[in-house]
């Protein structure tokens, strides 16, 4: 099974970083404005993703762009 690390730009200009094995579902549920802490900063654009084959490493690399130093990094070569 695949799983993916996703960012998106809200509507703030801030980023959402997320992980789900099923890409096109968490989308949709994020465009309904079903996934909470996104749902009042509509509407979002998907602005990168990257696909892992090992969930542990997947959720390490979005642990890692939610740390300070990850941020730099998405913000220096992923945005």
């Amino acid at each position: 099974m695949n799983y993916y690390v996703y960012i998106l730009r809200c509507n703030n200009n801030h980023f959402y970083v997320g992980c789900t094995n099923n890409l096109k579902e968490r989308m949709d549920k994020h465009k309904r404005g079903k996934v909470q802490a996104t749902s009042n900063l509509l509407p979002l654009k998907l602005i990168f993703y990257c696909c892992f084959l090992d969930k542990y490493l997947a959720f390490k690399f979005e642990k890692y762009l939610k740390s300070g130093s990850g941020r730099a990094f998405l913000n220096k070569h992923l945005v």
